[in-house]
């Protein structure tokens, strides 16, 4: 089971030398990748019809292929993977030429994680329809697959049309995987029928176990492998005790999981360098695993 770090965007600022040093410092320490979520927008929560989501305006984020690039170029061995890029608010040939060279730049580093979404205030910027997400994501799927392995393609979709054009350079990995988020029935099944893995955004194992059912029958369903298929779990520091982490270690590789991933955000932790200290701290427990 590979081991890894989730960077703690909305709490760590954007001291470059920092950002740095935490790649680096995960990269010593033995971690195998680094997650890293995504928002363009943060709304107001005082805007008209008001906002409930857990991100606002003042919530930081990195754009993470961007990220990705500048914490490449500090490190040699750690991967990387976005949990998860928005997909269908972002035009996909732009995502295919991102992702392929943050790949080559990083010499084949990257796990492409993407989703649906939920803040519809930021498709709505970024010129994108909320409603039609979950079947446009499908469409991008088989388009990015077919620029990262092509030099020209030619497709026709019901969202995208390419008349005899691709991308250079290509890819280091042709495809590059691409992992699904989500934690509903539907996007559960779209991730077993059409991705190469599944990122859980469930904070504790107890409540992924359902999803995981779900993902596991979708995949018989649609006569693939569990052997050839990602999962990747996800736990918070807590109140920061080491049997609690070894226990959702233990867990999330009993039920089989390729990787697990360790979150420290949310857990009043002040600095950078705090979160730095915290996966030291976890990182004691990984040689078990």
């Amino acid at each position: 089971m590979k081991i890894g770090v989730v960077f703690p965007q909305t709490e760590f600022g954007s001291d470059p030398i920092a950002i740095r040093d935490y790649a680096q410092t995960a990269e010593v320490l033995g971690f195998t990748h680094i997650v890293a979520y995504d928002h363009v927008l943060g709304a107001n929560p005082d805007r008209p019809g008001g906002w409930t989501g857990p991100y606002t305006y003042q919530t930081p984020f990195h754009e993470p292929f961007v990220l990705f690039a500048y914490m490449a170029a500090h490190t040699s061995r750690i991967e990387f993977a976005p949990g998860v890029i928005i997909l269908p608010q972002r035009q996909t040939a732009l995502v295919a030429k991102q992702a392929a060279t943050l790949d080559v730049l990083s010499g084949g580093r990257l796990r492409l994680g993407v989703g649906l979404g939920w803040n519809a205030v930021e498709y709505a910027a970024l010129n994108e329809d909320f409603h039609t997400r979950g079947s446009r994501i499908t469409e991008q799927v088989t388009l990015l697959r077919e620029l990262w392995t092509k030099p020209l393609v030619n497709f026709t979709g019901k969202y995208h049309t390419i008349a005899d054009a691709g991308l250079n350079p290509l890819p280091v990995q042709r495809p590059i995987p691409i992992w699904f988020g989500g934690s509903v029935d539907a996007a559960l099944k779209r991730a077993a029928r059409v991705a190469d893995g599944w990122l859980s955004t469930f904070r504790v194992f107890a409540d992924a176990q359902r999803a995981i059912g779900i993902v596991e029958q979708a995949l018989k369903d649609n006569g693939r492998s569990q052997a050839d298929f990602g999962i990747e779990g996800r736990f918070n520091y807590g109140s920061g005790n080491l049997d609690e982490w070894r226990k959702s270690l233990e867990a999330w590789r009993n039920a089989g999981a390729s990787h697990v991933s360790f979150n420290t955000m949310g857990a009043g932790l002040a600095t950078a360098q705090a979160h730095i200290d915290a996966i030291r701290a976890f990182a004691k427990l990984t040689g078990d695993f």
